[in-house]
């Protein structure tokens, strides 16, 4: 019997250490999470500001001079009021506009190489056939301007049928135009004195300019000069280059002016 109660003694005493194991775990387990809890609550206020005024400046692209920022990741163009990095687009657009520029400047100093080459090679003309006075040019605002008074040389008084005369110096200008492959466009404009006109075929100075101009247009369409490349205009009295108070005035403002056309306006 006394055998008996030793093996159920110590059946017991088995069963009480397994209850005492699991205590102790249990006992462990919350001791290690009280320990994670105070050291989730152990903040470093310092370096908690420190780190958040850091990711501020990261996530805004604003670097503010003088800080102490844990994360330096340079400045961000992405904010104005920090310091700004030139991106690799607006340095493209950069180098675009300028090789633009520079393009724009050749084409117009080339243009005006062009004007100028013309220019010297009707006052040649002139000089040669003894039209100084008669045939001048100009270069202004709208491009080189081929002047030409109309008295004894391109129409009779009133009229606006171009004279025999007229041809060789209207074909010359023609091949001035058209010669090198010129690229320009030509305005012929018509101008008149101040003295009224009333006649059948013309009602006044406005017709008889445009009528002028016209015909000069077709002269230089006849010999050679692109359709697409012309116009015209008729002034009438309305722009003079010299006072109509004189015979002499009026002579000069009674003229043709065909004007090659800048191509860079």
């Amino acid at each position: 019997m006394s055998r008996r109660r030793g093996r159920g003694g110590g059946g017991h005493d088995a069963g009480m250490e397994r209850w005492l194991l699991t205590y102790s775990d249990m006992i462990t387990l919350l001791l290690a999470l009280f320990i994670v809890l105070w050291s989730i609550s152990s903040v470093n206020i310092s370096k908690f500001a420190a780190l958040k005024a850091s990711l501020q400046q990261a996530l805004s692209g604003k670097v503010i001079p003088g800080s102490s920022a844990l994360l330096d990741g340079g400045p961000s163009p992405l904010d104005p009021q920090g310091t700004q990095v030139p991106t690799i687009q607006q340095e493209s657009l950069n180098i675009k506009a300028s090789i633009t520029t520079q393009i724009v400047s050749a084409l117009k100093q080339q243009d005006l190489s062009n004007l100028e080459q013309v220019e010297r090679q009707v006052e040649q003309y002139a000089k040669t056939h003894g039209l100084e006075g008669k045939l001048t040019t100009s270069i202004d605002e709208r491009g080189l301007v081929i002047r030409i008074l109309t008295d004894d040389l391109l129409f009779a008084s009133g009229q606006a049928t171009l004279s025999r005369a007229s041809a060789p110096l209207i074909s010359h200008v023609a091949h001035l135009l058209t010669e090198n492959n010129l690229p320009n466009d030509v305005r012929v404009e018509g101008n008149t004195d101040n003295v009224p006109i009333s006649t059948a075929r013309f009602h006044s100075n406005w017709d008889l300019s445009a009528a002028r101009a016209t015909a000069v247009l077709d002269a230089l369409v006849a010999d050679g000069v692109q359709q697409t490349r012309l116009s015209l205009a008729g002034y009438g009295a309305e722009r003079p280059i010299a006072s109509n108070a004189t015979a002499a005035g009026r002579s000069r403002n009674r003229r043709v002016d065909v004007v090659v056309l800048r191509r860079s306006t």
